[in-house]
């Protein structure tokens, strides 16, 4: 994302102008914009014309568009993103109020302007931080990778914020016979050659969006039983027969994982496995499934040293438990896209006083990452403790055992 002009002040009103330049900057945009925002950028719109005869025409026209935000709607799939609103800003084609989706697309200019309406939020330390890392330029593709089976090819790429399937590759492979004449290995061959081929189509692409170009993105391929290594294998060969450069510069990168299956959620396990943490350990998803998977060994563990819930992880925060010496917050970004202003106020006071205050560490974990995904199933919030805290679940079920006995109680 390239940031053109920022006018944001001390109090978290004002604009900046954005231009999307590769998919995953609508991902950062659509986590940046919310409800009672404006947003200005070039849409088309239908015009109506009514002539001196009565005649009416419909003409579409171009124009720059400033809307208060309703909705957003983002397709991982497409990386479009549609964001619904009210005119906010009336010229002589369109009245104000009326309804109008702008859609976002790459290397067109946006506007998004924040602390204009009292029910919207304002450019709080949470949205300031996903603007940097929006534009942070050396922020590339961390991790590229082939999940697959004879046959059968799910190519993915692995960035800070997504894990996104760019295309599943299926080819008819023929079964293993005794005797007789086998398509076994020629059928796996020309199936290696397709993936292989898609693969370099897809890195050719992505490298075109980066200014890094010389940088070589590793690759990650997982299988059940050996194909991960005879593709493997495969490439190395192709590399030494063709002398593609490309493909020399990929070799040395390849890390090789066993998974149980051929499907994308194979992932979770592959990444998680210690030796290929080892490999990827300076990169921030690697760190982000490290932190998930401790969090899981303290609360199996339940020694007070690991909490998750939202009044669970606020009372630790309160008690000054996430903090200097090892606490970490953990949150999904999904808590950030709440309407509801009040909540997302809620979790950025959290996080700034983790940070600012007691000095911990705090992660804001991408929904589409599998670290997030499995932050979701303990209600999108846990944190880890610098000393363990006993029994912070059950000031609620004293609070309710009280108001059923119609007895007094301060706390």
């Amino acid at each position: 994302m390239r940031l053109e002009r920022s006018t944001i002040d001390k109090h978290g009103s004002g604009s900046a102008i954005l231009i999307p330049e590769e998919p995953e900057d609508m991902w950062h945009a659509y986590n940046l914009i919310q409800p009672h925002d404006h947003l200005r950028a070039r849409a088309m719109r239908n015009v109506k014309k009514e002539s001196s005869t009565g005649t009416v025409t419909s003409k579409p026209i171009k124009l720059d568009l400033t809307i208060s935000v309703i909705s957003t709607d983002f397709d991982i799939g497409s990386g479009q993103l549609h964001v619904a609103g009210r005119v906010a800003v009336e010229n002589e084609h369109v009245k104000l109020g009326s309804h109008h989706t702008l859609d976002l697309e790459l290397n067109r200019r946006f506007t998004l302007i924040k602390g204009v309406d009292s029910k919207g939020g304002i450019w709080d330390s949470v949205a300031l931080e996903m603007l940097r890392e929006a534009c942070e330029t050396e922020r590339k593709a961390e991790l590229w990778a082939v999940v697959m089976g004879e046959g059968t090819a799910n190519i993915c790429i692995i960035t800070e914020h997504q894990t996104i399937v760019r295309q599943r590759v299926e080819v008819a492979v023929p079964r293993k016979r005794r005797g007789g004449i086998d398509g076994h290995d020629k059928g796996m061959e020309k199936f290696f050659s397709t993936t292989l081929s898609t693969l370099l189509r897809h890195m050719e692409n992505a490298k075109s969006t980066q200014q890094d170009t010389e940088k070589t993105t590793p690759l990650l391929l997982a299988s059940p039983g050996f194909v991960a290594q005879a593709f493997q294998s495969y490439i190395k060969a192709e590399a030494t027969r063709t002398m593609n450069k490309t493909l020399l510069a990929l070799v040395p990168t390849i890390l090789v994982a066993h998974s149980s299956t051929h499907h994308v959620h194979a992932l979770k396990e592959v990444l998680s496995s210690p030796a290929i943490m080892s490999k990827l350990s300076d990169t921030k998803f690697a760190r982000e499934t490290a932190l998930m998977d401790k969090l899981t060994t303290l609360i199996r563990q339940d020694d007070g040293r690991a909490w998750y819930g939202p009044r669970e992880v606020e009372r630790a925060v309160d008690k000054g438990a996430v903090g200097r010496g090892g606490g970490v917050l953990l949150l999904s970004n999904a808590l950030f896209r709440a309407q509801d202003v009040g909540e997302r106020k809620r979790w950025v006071k959290l996080v700034d006083k983790v940070r600012d205050v007691e000095g911990g560490e705090v992660r804001v974990l991408s929904s589409l990452h599998e670290s997030g995904k499995r932050l979701e199933g303990l209600g999108n919030v846990a944190a880890i403790l610098t000393f363990p805290i006993e029994d912070l679940d059950e000031e609620d079920e004293e609070v309710v055992n009280h108001a059923a006995s119609g007895e007094e109680m301060v706390i």
